[in-house]
């Protein structure tokens, strides 16, 4: 009776894992390390941004900054396979129509995306340093005197 229990176990194992189903990795489970809610500060701008886990193929962040107690700009974005496959990060500042920029580069806690037909920015990165603070940075051409701006956040909220 134990044998037969154990080996009709074992079939249903391996029947879930021939179907693909058991382990099915999210694919943008590699980003998963941005999820979270992150704030800082720029001079008298408190920033705050907040990002989904990875569930379904889509990711979801909203960015607000605040400035004497008002809001003074905010983003919607979200990163999801583009209509080509490549993971892509549509950004929609200001609620604006969200512009596409494909993954170029993806490392264990570090992300670059880049758009070369944007205007500015035309690349996006976030990565996460030794003491786990979040840095996010937009670029524009590398011609342009590096043309650049950086933020840094820490875990948690306000």
């Amino acid at each position: 009776m134990r044998k037969t229990a154990l080996l009709v176990s074992a079939i249903a194992l391996l029947a879930t894992l021939m179907s693909g189903t058991a382990f099915a990795v999210d694919p943008l489970a590699e980003l998963g390390w941005l999820a979270g809610d992150w704030h800082g500060k720029d001079g008298p701008v408190e920033m705050e941004e907040r990002w989904t886990e990875p569930r379904g193929g889509l990711m979801l962040y909203v960015h607000r900054d605040v400035k004497d107690g008002k809001a003074v700009s905010f983003e919607f974005g979200r990163v999801a396979p583009g209509p080509d496959g490549v993971i892509t990060y549509f950004a929609s500042p200001g609620g604006r129509p969200a512009t596409p920029f494909k993954m170029v580069e993806s490392k264990e806690t570090r992300v670059v995306f880049e758009n070369k037909q944007h205007d500015f920015p035309k690349r996006i990165l976030y990565w996460l340093d030794a003491n786990g603070s979040l840095h996010a940075r937009i670029e524009g051409d590398p011609g342009d005197k590096e043309k650049a701006m950086e933020w840094v956040w820490e875990k948690g909220r306000f």
